[in-house]
């Protein structure tokens, strides 16, 4: 019995897919949307292989876009082109055609849902904190002109949190990067660093480490300078300590900051 499902089975596949070859090669463009769509559809219902289904209505989108551009069946089919990309984890392509839908088609039914996954499809492609990020710099925009342009959306509370999970991995790259001059033990630089994301994102969580870790450059810097620089390095130093203290008296390094003020307090008297 088994062995008749499978056989079945396999028949059923290569006479799909000679079908399906006689209407990619046709050149009846009515055939190839509806046969389009309904692969589509039967993808988003999940009926079957969706990601294969998805794949064969690309192959057709492919052809049929620029045939009924300007069409009145081009709207539906471009949203469909893009969201096929999109279920297709190929963001890049989705994020451009999504575009491409939302500046061709203003007043679409689609267009909230267009504008949501192209800022999401930039979302997917923002890499790790650590690489070049320009398509978290682009991500960001684009779901902050979803949010301006669709203030009622109910896709609204995923917009917000998408745009802050990106807001934070700039706001990282730019922490790191500072975190990276204090560990080379270049505190000239770490300062100015920690200074600038200081100023540049005052709400970050990673504030409170900027403004520790800007003390201890400072402080490291102090005690390492020769005798006639060190008295006002080391007031430096309590200047920055002060700041940390006043906004996190109660933080996660203080009991480190306590203890190098009493190393910066023993040094000033001994000078």
């Amino acid at each position: 019995m088994k062995k008749v499902i499978l056989l079945l089975s396999v028949i059923f596949l290569f006479t799909s897919c000679g079908e399906y070859q006689k209407v990619l090669k046709s050149k009846d463009t009515g055939l190839k949307y509806s046969t389009a769509e309904n692969l589509y559809n039967e993808a988003k219902a999940g009926e079957g292989n969706s990601r294969r289904k998805y794949r064969k209505a690309l192959r057709l989108f492919e052809q049929l876009v620029p045939e009924f551009r300007g069409k009145p069946q081009g709207q539906k089919l471009t949203f469909m082109f893009a969201d096929t990309y999109y279920e297709l984890n190929d963001y890049f392509l989705a994020g451009y055609q999504f575009e491409r839908f939302v500046e061709s088609y203003p007043e679409s039914e689609k267009l909230e849902e267009a504008a949501f996954k192209g800022a999401k499809s930039y979302y997917f492609l923002s890499p790790a904190y650590y690489l070049d990020q320009t398509e978290t710099i682009k991500g960001i925009s684009k779901m902050q002109e979803f949010i301006n342009r669709f203030p009622e959306s109910e896709r609204m509370d995923e917009a917000n949190k998408l745009a802050t999970e990106l807001r934070v991995k700039l706001e990282r790259k730019t922490y790191e990067i500072a975190k990276q001059y204090h560990h080379t033990e270049s505190y000239v630089a770490a300062i100015t660093a920690f200074d600038n994301f200081i100023s540049q994102y005052p709400g970050s969580p990673f504030r409170e480490k900027a403004l520790y870790y800007k003390f201890e450059s400072a402080y490291l810097y102090a005690i390492n300078s020769y005798a006639y620089a060190m008295p006002e390095r080391l007031a430096n130093a309590r200047e920055y300590f002060e700041d940390y203290q006043r906004y996190y008296p109660e933080g996660e390094y203080i009991e480190m900051a306590n203890t190098a003020l009493k190393d910066i307090e023993t040094k000033e008297q001994q000078l």
